[in-house]
């Protein structure tokens, strides 16, 4: 068996597109540390692409480059390829501005390394344990409904389930982009979750992702509360509970009730579930209820 180098990205990884959305986006997992840093690159408009194996991270500004240039996917992989010496130990899956899908793995990959494309995916994977961690990430993708980052998330665990990487697991990423999707509409980083360094990346990816969605998405229609007498008795002593009221310093107004609520607002990083005065989000609420004693 030939020796695998030790700075080799052994990895799996998908790509995808939600035309509905607009969005574009890379799951992968990888026994190596921080992948979130080398193999996912996506911009909004142009597409996605992940570079593994012997990773060659140009693939991803250069990459990028030719798409947003009206380069199919295909194309653009075809041109990347054709300009690399070290092709041969390359891997590479890329969606294109229209959700066309490319993949490519080189044949001195190790093994088993390979790739499949579907409707708006594409998936690939080396050093890993056999082919059904690349067909699991498919048919995952295919069957599952909700946000692109949900599908990638469970075809990435799915592709764990399979079999992954054979070397092991150390570190997982998500990358999601979509126009001004950022925080505060400044850029396109809609999602951008690394787990460096961990045991089971995946599943610690999954419980990032959950705080992601609590802290940063909109309130829905049905989660909007009015703050009734009742419900304002109640956040009261939660907000006691927690230190955010002092226990002899009890508002006295309106005002000083809604300072303390704003209080707690900000120091937990909630402004985009922030509601005008006189509504609470309900995941706000139950967040709050489950907050250790001040001490």
């Amino acid at each position: 068996m030939k020796r695998i180098p030790k700075d080799l990205i052994a990895t799996f990884s998908i790509v995808g597109y939600d035309p509905d959305a607009k969005e574009w986006g890379v799951a992968v997992q990888s026994k190596f540390l921080g992948v979130g840093a080398i193999v996912p690159f996506a911009k909004a408009g142009a597409g996605a692409i992940a570079t593994q194996s012997l990773a060659n991270m140009s693939y991803g500004p250069k990459g990028l480059a030719l798409l947003e240039e009206g380069y199919s996917a295909e194309e653009a992989l075809d041109k990347l390829i054709k300009e690399d010496p070290d092709r041969a130990m390359r891997q590479v899956g890329i969606i294109d501005a229209n959700g066309n899908a490319a993949t490519f793995t080189g044949e001195d990959c190790y093994e088993w390394a390979g790739g499949i494309t579907g409707t708006h995916y594409a998936a690939q994977g080396n050093i890993l344990v056999g082919k059904e961690t690349v067909l699991a990430m498919g048919e995952t993708f295919e069957r599952t409904t909700g946000p692109l980052a949900e599908r990638l998330l469970a075809a990435l665990d799915a592709g764990q389930q399979a079999g992954g990487d054979r070397r092991g697991r150390q570190s997982a990423a998500l990358l999601i982009v979509r126009e001004k999707g950022g925080y505060g509409g400044y850029n396109d980083r809609a999602i951008d979750l690394r787990v460096d360094d961990h045991p089971d990346p995946i599943k610690e990816l999954i419980r990032l992702y959950g705080l992601h969605q609590l802290y940063f998405s909109k309130t829905k229609e049905e989660d909007i509360l009015p703050i009734t007498a009742d419900l304002k008795e109640e956040l009261t002593r939660e907000l006691v509970r927690t230190g955010f009221i002092k226990k002899d310093a009890l508002p006295e107004s309106d005002d000083a009730f809604y300072q303390a609520l704003t209080a707690f607002l900000h120091t937990e990083n909630f402004e985009e579930r922030e509601l005008p005065r006189g509504r609470i989000d309900r995941a706000v609420v139950e967040f709050l209820k489950q907050m250790p004693d001040a001490t």
